[in-house]
């Protein structure tokens, strides 16, 4: 009995390893046929890969990274390594390994590119604190020059790249006044070249002319011009006359095309500007003309009045007056 019970368990052990011994082939035949390239490798850039680990390895030219989730890590390929890994190249297989941990990101295991926060880029090495001579930038997070104390912002002890307030920065330097042949740029606070004015030759001189025309006078006008070709600057030497006029002395010619009927329409210009003038002339006619006894008449009654006013200047004197004469005559 004991035999038989012996015997019944053995049977089934052995049952009970064949089953795994089936299963476990299938799953490595199942393993097998994914990294040969079957439904798990979903990217584009590997070239053998598992739904576990990720890919296994990559196709030329990407790159194996390892991103870590959790616990676990999963191979992806990648055509440039991300920011803190540099890449390593090899004709077995492209990988992007870690920069140092003070490292934000690098070019190889010793040359850092850029400091993580509280370290300061240095001749390619991330440090604590600055060699003497320079000081941290917390913006850069590197090892900067010293600047000037006129100097906002510089690359080096001699070398300014931005000015305080009220200074004006030429050639790297700052300054309160701009040097000569130099003016202020308030705008970029900069002292720029002064720009001076430039002309060009002289044109040839006109024809002689006056009021638009070139014929009807003897004194007329000639000009001449020149262009600018350069504006100059604020500051700058202004720019000379570009336009001349003179004097000019022709022999008078008619003008083609005026006749009788300009100088007709001439006339009464004339006349009109001599109108009061020979008004005059009129009333110093009609009155020689005027009547001989008419004439007579009026130097009569001109002499009249005459008398008349002397009479009353006459009767206006004062008797002492008239007296004072008398005795003064007989004496």
């Amino acid at each position: 009995m004991q035999l038989q019970l012996i015997s019944f368990v053995l049977i089934i052990l052995y049952c009970m390893d064949y089953t795994g011994g089936q299963h476990s082939s299938s799953r490595h035949r199942h393993h097998k046929q994914i990294s040969s390239g079957g439904l798990g490798c979903q990217q584009g850039g590997c070239l053998t890969c598992s739904d576990y680990n990720g890919c296994l390895s990559c196709k030329p030219r990407y790159f194996m990274h390892l991103e870590r989730i959790g616990m676990k890590q999963i191979g992806v390929c990648m055509t440039s390594c991300p920011p803190g890994f540099y890449d390593i190249r090899s004709p077995e297989r492209n990988t992007c390994t870690k920069c140092r941990s003070e490292c934000d990101s690098c070019f190889n295991k010793n040359f850092c590119t850029r400091c993580r926060p509280g370290f300061y880029l240095h001749l390619g090495k991330c440090l604590e604190s600055c060699p003497d001579g320079l000081m941290h930038s917390d913006i850069q997070r590197e090892c900067v020059h010293r600047c000037p104390a006129e100097c906002e912002a510089c690359v080096n002890s001699e070398l300014c790249t931005r000015c305080r307030a009220g200074l004006y920065q030429l050639q790297g330097r700052c300054h309160h006044v701009c040097p000569e042949d130099y003016e202020l740029n308030d705008k970029l606070m900069e002292c720029a070249p002064q720009v001076h004015c430039e002309v060009g030759e002289w044109s040839e001189w006109s024809p002689c002319s006056r009021s638009g025309r070139t014929c009807g006078f003897r004194r007329g006008q000639e000009t001449r011009t020149r262009l600018v070709l350069q504006y100059p600057s604020p500051f700058g030497r202004p720019c000379p006359e570009i336009s001349e006029i003179k004097e000019c002395l022709v022999k008078r010619r008619k003008c083609p095309g005026r006749g009788k009927n300009e100088r007709r329409d001439k006339k009464p210009r004339n006349n009109r500007r001599d109108k009061g003038s020979q008004e005059v002339l009129r009333d110093r006619k009609r009155e020689r003309d005027r009547d001989p006894g008419e004439r007579n008449n009026s130097d009569n009654r001109n002499k009249t009045e005459h008398r008349r006013r002397r009479a009353q200047h006459s009767e206006s004197v004062p008797p002492e007056n008239t007296q004072h004469s008398s005795s003064a005559h007989h004496d």
